[in-house]
C-alpha cells in the first residue's frame, strides 16, 4: 500500500447497453475512463460525482445507487486510489458543452467495444465498475455518510 491515497468518484451511465465514457489525455496517452475525478475539499462524495460528470461531459447526473468502493494501489503513480463509483440517470446538455481540461471527447461504447485492444483504459477500475454494474451490484446511497466537521474542542478522543 502506498502512503498517499487519493479519493476519487466515478459514474457508470448506461443507455441501451452503451456506456458514457470520456476520452482524455493522461501522461501523453489517450485513454478512456468513466466520467470521474478527485474529491475536492468540503465536498460530499455525491456532490463530487455530480460536479465531475458535468465538467467532463456536460450531462446533469443524478446518482441513485453506489456500484462499489474500490481501492487500487497504482505502483506507476506511487499512490493508491479509493474510488467510489455511482450509477444513476443523466440528462444530456442542451448546448455543446465546454469540457474540462484534458477531456478530448465523450463516447457511448458497449462493453464489447471496451474490450477491443485499440481502446486503452485509464485503469483496471473502468471495466471492473462496468462489470459490477452489469452483474447488478448496487448499494443504497445512504451507505455513504458525509459527516460535517466540528471544532476540535468538541471531539472526544478515546
Amino acid at each position: 500500500m502506498h502512503s498517499r491515497i487519493d479519493v476519487t468518484v466515478a459514474a457508470v451511465i448506461e443507455e441501451m447497453e452503451r456506456f458514457l465514457l470520456v476520452e482524455e489525455e493522461v501522461g501523453g496517452r489517450r485513454v478512456l475512463n468513466q466520467p470521474a475525478g478527485h474529491l475536492e475539499p468540503g465536498e460530499s462524495l455525491i456532490e463530487a460525482v455530480i460536479r465531475e460528470v458535468g465538467e467532463e461531459t456536460g450531462y446533469l447526473f443524478r446518482p441513485d445507487r453506489v456500484v462499489g468502493i474500490y481501492l487500487w494501489p497504482c505502483d506507476s503513480a506511487e499512490r493508491s486510489y479509493l474510488r467510489v463509483c455511482f450509477v444513476g440517470s443523466a440528462t444530456p446538455p442542451a448546448e455543446i458543452p465546454i469540457l474540462d481540461t484534458g477531456i478530448i471527447a465523450t463516447h457511448w461504447l458497449t462493453r464489447a467495444q471496451l474490450r477491443n485492444p485499440q481502446h486503452a483504459l485509464r485503469s483496471p477500475l473502468v471495466l471492473r465498475c462496468i462489470d459490477d454494474y452489469c452483474r447488478g451490484v448496487r448499494y443504497p446511497l445512504d451507505c455513504l455518510q458525509h459527516v460535517a466537521p466540528e471544532p476540535l474542542e468538541n471531539v472526544r478522543l478515546a
